[in-house]
């Protein structure tokens, strides 16, 4: 009764080279990721089991993801399949003063055909002790929003840790749902909240501004609200450009406030799938250390996915640590 489970959409990403816009690049790299499949992966790298739950194409390009998966140890049994195509997102990434752009093309993906009769949740969460869940599920399609629904009910159920990401994006809720009730209705199953003030406030109809004081009003307010809820991590970025960020973050456990210092990253190689990092940190770091750490875990590992290409924090545990211990300078090791 150990395994992380996570359940969401697996997308491929494609981009020119480098720092290219399309216009300028007649070839592209492809990498596959999707919020809550990062935060798997991420945890797998640091040691954990971990189970994915998906719909994929019924084809080379699906049985490739699938591939991909594995290539982590990152179980795929509960993984369905779809003859629509995988959805697809195109990056083309920023530099200095120019922003990153993305387009997705996912309304009619593989993953927008999930239903809750295609997961035996019953037997996928045999072995769950942790489950993961993102407001980027329940946008995509009223099927995701069902199908995590059950998910949910039964890991409480069984009374699994769950931990969410209610992020919310606007562009994605296409299918009528109303997001504050939706994402209202799933934070009630949730035991660790992962966001800020931004969140908490699309939750709350609040207006908290980002200083310590009302992070910690505005996370005692969404505890009230939401029972469930033990634990707030937030992170917190401060972009200088789209190549040098500041990194840090904060918590508040009912009892106590507190943060982390800055992490300086000075040469951004890809901010894509960073804030998943973060979430993966902090759920390695619940399985294994107090509190304070794991929010320092948390805010390393998100500090160091900024120095891999692609959706994925190739991160071990190690690593990770020898970042948290202080080891920023990146000298060569022998």
């Amino acid at each position: 009764m150990n395994q992380i489970i996570t359940f969401g959409e697996v997308l491929m990403r494609i981009s020119p080279s480098g720092n290219k816009k399309f216009i300028q690049s007649n070839q592209v790299e492809f990498y596959f990721g999707g919020t809550e499949l990062n935060v798997g992966i991420s945890v797998s790298n640091f040691g954990a089991d971990v189970k994915h739950i998906s719909c994929v194409s019924n084809d080379f390009i699906g049985d490739t993801a699938i591939s991909f998966l594995r290539k982590f140890d990152v179980s795929t049994s509960a993984i369905v399949r779809s003859n629509r195509p995988l959805g697809v997102y195109f990056l083309e990434v920023g530099a200095v003063m120019r922003p990153s752009s993305i387009s997705y093309n996912r309304s009619h993906s593989s993953f927008s055909e999930i239903q809750p009769e295609m997961v035996d949740w019953e037997k996928s969460l045999k072995k769950g002790k942790w489950f993961h869940w993102t407001g980027i599920t329940p946008a995509l399609c009223k099927g995701g929003y069902e199908t995590l629904k059950e998910g949910l009910i039964l890991a409480q159920k069984k009374g699994m840790g769950i931990s969410a990401d209610p992020t919310y994006r606007s562009g994605l809720w296409k299918w009528g749902g109303i997001p504050k009730e939706i994402l209202s209705e799933l934070v009630n199953y949730s035991t660790v909240f992962i966001g800020g003030v931004n969140e908490i406030n699309e939750l709350l109809d609040t207006n908290f501004s980002y200083s310590n004081e009302d992070f910690i009003e505005a996370s005692k307010q969404l505890m009230e609200k939401y029972p469930t809820i033990e634990k707030v991590f937030d992170k917190i970025r401060t972009s200088i450009n789209s190549s040098w960020h500041k990194i840090r973050a904060r918590m508040w456990n009912g009892k106590e406030f507190k943060e982390t210092q800055d992490l300086d990253i000075t040469h951004i190689v890809d901010r894509i799938g960073t804030g998943d990092a973060f979430a993966a940190g902090i759920i390695h770091g619940l399985q294994k250390f107090d509190d304070f750490k794991t929010m320092e875990f948390g805010s390393a590992a998100c500090a160091i996915k900024h120095t891999y290409l692609g959706d994925i924090n190739y991160a071990n545990e190690k690593e990770v640590m020898s970042i948290l211990e202080g080891n920023t300078t990146g000298r060569l090791q022998r």
